[in-house]
Parts: C-alpha cells; sequence; structure tokens
C-alpha cells in the first residue's frame, strides 16, 4: 500500500473546513464528512471528506505500512456502543458498531499545517483541494429543546443502591448513570463546529450517516495502539470548574480521598485489563493522579502504558479492556451487571468508544462520554460517575449536573445563520 502526505497552502481551521466540505458533500449527493479534533495520534485534527459510515463489526486490523512520522492516510473511522457488553441486552437508537473506510484524509499537524494524505493515491489533487477549502462555507445551524432530565431522586435511589452494593462487599466501584434527552432539527454538523471551537476537547469525535449523528466532545482516552505500545488515560474524579471561583477545585481534587481512591482502583482495573494482552512486565504506570481541566470541571487521570505480545489483535486488544473500565467499575463483570439492574435505560453509544484504525498511525479511541447521539429528531446525552462507599447521592447528583452543564449551555446557543469559525 502506498502512502502519500502533502503540505497545503491553506490556513482554513478544522472547524471550517468541516462545515466547508459538509456542504460540498450534500451538494453533490456525497456522504458527509467525519472528524477527529483536539489530540489524535498527534495531529490538531483529522478529517475524512466523505465517508459512509454504515453498521459492521469492528473491521479487521489492516495490514501495518511504513509511513513519516505523524502520517495517518487513512483508515476506518467508527464507534463500539455500550450495547455491546451490556448483559441486559437492550440497544440504544444508533448502530451498537459502525465503520467507514476512508482512503484519503486532511490532517492538520500540531504546528497547524494542513496535510492531505492518502493511501495507494485515493482522493482529488492537492490543486482540487486547496481550492475545495478556499470555498466559503454554508450557513448552519440547529435547533433543540431543553433536554429533558430524570428524577433527581431516581438518580440518588440507584447511587445509594450501588453503595449498598459495595458496604456488601459486591464490589469496589460502579459507575452509575443517567440520561438526558429532548428534541433536535438541524445541522449536527454546525453543533459539532460550535462546540470544537467553543469547548476544545482533547479527544471529540464526530461521525454521521442514515443512521444518525454522534457528536463527542470528549475528554478522555480509551486506548491509542502504535505498533505494539498500547497507552490508556482512564479518567475517575471531578470536581466543577465554572470559573476562576473554582480554580481552587483543582487543589481540592488532589486531595479528595474519595476522588483519589477513584482513580486509583480504576487505574489498577485497566492495569490488569491491559495485562492480559501484554508482555509480562511491561505495563506500567507512568503518570498517576493528575489534575487537569476539560469542559465545566476538573478531573483526575492517570496513564497506563505496556507492549502488546506479538499474537494480539487489535480485536484481542478490545476484547481484554472494552468497555472502559472508568465507565464501568470494579471488578468489571459484577459493575455490568450492578448497571444493568439500576439503570433504567439502556446506555447505547455512551461510554462506548469512537476513534480510528490506521494501517499507518495504529488506532485511537475515545471513551463515548460528553457525546451527544442524534437519531429521528432526538438527541440524548449520557451524565453519570463513579460510586465508591463513600459517596453522597446528592454530591453525585450535582456531578452529573456540573458535567452536563457545558453541552446543554451549548445545545441552547445555536449560531443561526453562521458557521463556528
Amino acid at each position: 500500500m502506498r502512502v502519500t502526505s502533502r503540505a497545503l497552502r491553506t490556513d482554513v481551521t478544522p472547524s471550517r473546513a468541516l462545515s466547508t466540505l459538509a456542504a460540498h458533500a450534500r451538494s453533490r449527493g456525497l456522504p458527509p464528512p467525519a472528524m477527529l479534533s483536539g489530540d489524535w495520534f498527534g495531529a490538531r485534527a483529522v478529517i475524512a471528506p466523505s465517508l459512509t459510515v454504515s453498521p459492521r463489526e469492528f473491521p479487521s486490523s489492516p495490514a501495518e505500512v511504513d509511513a513519516p512520522p505523524e502520517v495517518i492516510g487513512g483508515g476506518w473511522f467508527g464507534s463500539l456502543s455500550y450495547d455491546l457488553a451490556d448483559p441486559s441486552g437492550r440497544s440504544g437508537a444508533l448502530p451498537a458498531s459502525a465503520w467507514g473506510w476512508a482512503d484519503h484524509v486532511l490532517r492538520w499537524s500540531a504546528s497547524g499545517t494542513c496535510h492531505l494524505e492518502s493511501l495507494d493515491g485515493g482522493g482529488p489533487s492537492v490543486s482540487t483541494m486547496e481550492s475545495l477549502l478556499a470555498s466559503p462555507p454554508a450557513a448552519g445551524a440547529w435547533s433543540a429543546g431543553p433536554l429533558r432530565r430524570p428524577l433527581p431522586s431516581e438518580h440518588r435511589d440507584a447511587v445509594k443502591a450501588c453503595v449498598h452494593a459495595i458496604e456488601a462487599g459486591e464490589l469496589f466501584q460502579a459507575n452509575i448513570c443517567c440520561r438526558f434527552t429532548g428534541s433536535f432539527s438541524g445541522s449536527p454538523v454546525a453543533l459539532f463546529a460550535a462546540g470544537v471551537s467553543s469547548l476544545a476537547p482533547r479527544r471529540a469525535a464526530f461521525l454521521t450517516g442514515s443512521w444518525g449523528s454522534v457528536v463527542s466532545f470528549s475528554p478522555e482516552l480509551f486506548l491509542a495502539r502504535h505498533g505494539r505500545s498500547v497507552r490508556s488515560t482512564p479518567i475517575k474524579g471531578t470536581l466543577p470548574r465554572r470559573g476562576p471561583a473554582d480554580d481552587g477545585n483543582a487543589r481540592l481534587l488532589r486531595q479528595s480521598a474519595k476522588d483519589v481512591a477513584e482513580n486509583v482502583m480504576i487505574t489498577d482495573l485497566v492495569r490488569n485489563d491491559l495485562g492480559r494482552v501484554c508482555e509480562v512486565g511491561s505495563v506500567k504506570v507512568p503518570s498517576l493522579l493528575e489534575v487537569r481541566p476539560a469542559p465545566g470541571v476538573w478531573h483526575l487521570d492517570s496513564t497506563v502504558t505496556g507492549v502488546l505480545r506479538p499474537e494480539v489483535s487489535d480485536a484481542d486488544l478490545l476484547a481484554a479492556t472494552f468497555p472502559p473500565g472508568s465507565v464501568t467499575g470494579a471488578p468489571k463483570i459484577r459493575a455490568l451487571d450492578l448497571i444493568a439492574s439500576l439503570e433504567p435505560s439502556g446506555r447505547g453509544l455512551y461510554t462506548g468508544a469512537i476513534g480510528l484504525l490506521s494501517p499507518v498511525a495504529g488506532l485511537e479511541l475515545n471513551v463515548a462520554i460528553r457525546t451527544f447521539e442524534i437519531a429521528s429528531g432526538t438527541i440524548a446525552l449520557g451524565v453519570g460517575g463513579g460510586i465508591t462507599a463513600d459517596s453522597d447521592p446528592e454530591a453525585e447528583w450535582q456531578e452529573c449536573l456540573h458535567k452536563a452543564a457545558p453541552l446543554e449551555h451549548l445545545l441552547a446557543g445555536p449560531l443561526l445563520g453562521g458557521v463556528e469559525q
């Protein structure tokens, strides 16, 4: 397989490029684009200009291709829903697994240079793409009613039941979530472009098809596999970050016994998951309990690394680690069962994963949190948090509201008649 990467003469931003490419695809009856934004494979953004994303199983790992560092070339963009692991068999409105192959992509390097990259000569010429990106983007807007929330008492009761299960020795921690829903019309592309510009999430992703749209503003890395090296950065531990008055919460979060315990338990779970498929002695924790900002909140995260055994495929890696430990609990199997009994509806894509499998760059997947699921005129947003023995039900409900607030604000304020730059 031949890989090419050519720098383009353009200063267009990734979000503006997405809007322009979406308008171009729509005007010609082509599939819309897909996009990853934030920090993916060392790039600021990756766009597949036109991509058919269809329900299908996780694709087989393509044969690896040598290329210069940072080059991506193309590959499989897609998503895996939490539904795949739900022991109750519930399902959401979006496909449990959906993927699409891109033989060319646009990649914005860390320095901001846009590259047109292709596999086996796929895609347009440099001059054609430069001309297309210079086109004015079409206006985009959306309309959404306020999201309906479950009764706070319902979530508090689920948290109490989870605490009782922990006290009974059934498990150490579980992630208990709820679902906010509402109506949606208009452009999911415009919603994503606006959110990327205003929220600057680290692991944002956009996918769309005849089945609906995924608009993800995730801050969390589930898996990064480059060659045989693998990395996971679970997030556990949260306090509000609504303005300068909350700056002190970064220090309080690191000092919180409850939040630190949450993170350490899940980091140990991720170590065990990766240990099932990595070389003996290779699993390390190079970063533990780092405080990082995210839209509306402070988070604690840790990083676990390892080296995969030679015979382990990407499907094997997922079988050992999916769904992500940070959104399930420990032990994971008991947590999955408890989640199914305490959460009143299926999670759908929420707490699954979204990303790209490239024959050049490897595999990267986010954790599908802070993620809108759009289908058939409806929109859903899942929120939740980790429950330990000393969790306070009211504080857990407030954590859900803090996590949802920036996204609800975004949803309520469309840019009518314009496109976010």
